[in-house]
């Protein structure tokens, strides 16, 4: 859960806005672009010492933000997040509201080593996603 409506948490998906709370996270864009969230987009990045392209495929703002994603030689797939209002108490959510966040990764092995990542990427899945809450919560304090 993040503690902000979807309409602004759906920014933290993007992304540039992923640079908020993610270290290392860094997107080059090869192209111009003013809006990092539109269908079509492509950038790449480097984190964790892995190469990858990113195209944005899918995008309604508030809502939802889904990417295909390449590391050469190892994986691809998608990246799918879907944000949902949350009704909480005033206390607990400040009176900005919450999104309920899913986070749905798709992934295809290319090589015996994108075996073993995808392997170990969804046997640490359910930590991976925690340490995403607790980054995003971290940086919007």
């Amino acid at each position: 859960m993040v503690p902000l409506p979807p309409e602004e948490a759906f920014v933290l998906f993007t992304p540039r806005g992923e640079e908020r709370w993610v270290e290392g996270w860094e997107p080059v864009f090869r192209c111009p672009v003013d809006d990092d969230s539109a269908p079509g987009t492509v950038f790449e990045t480097a984190a964790h010492g892995e190469s990858t392209i990113w195209v944005v495929v899918d995008r309604r703002p508030g809502r939802l933000i889904s990417y295909a994603r390449i590391t050469p030689g190892s994986r691809a797939g998608t990246v799918t997040v879907t944000l949902e209002p949350v009704e909480t108490s005033v206390a607990a959510s400040e009176a900005r509201g919450a999104s309920l966040v899913r986070v749905t990764y798709e992934l295809t092995a290319l090589s015996d080593e994108g075996e073993r990542e995808v392997r170990r990427f969804a046997g640490g899945y359910q930590a991976y996603l925690s340490s995403w809450e607790e980054a995003i919560r971290g940086s919007i304090r």
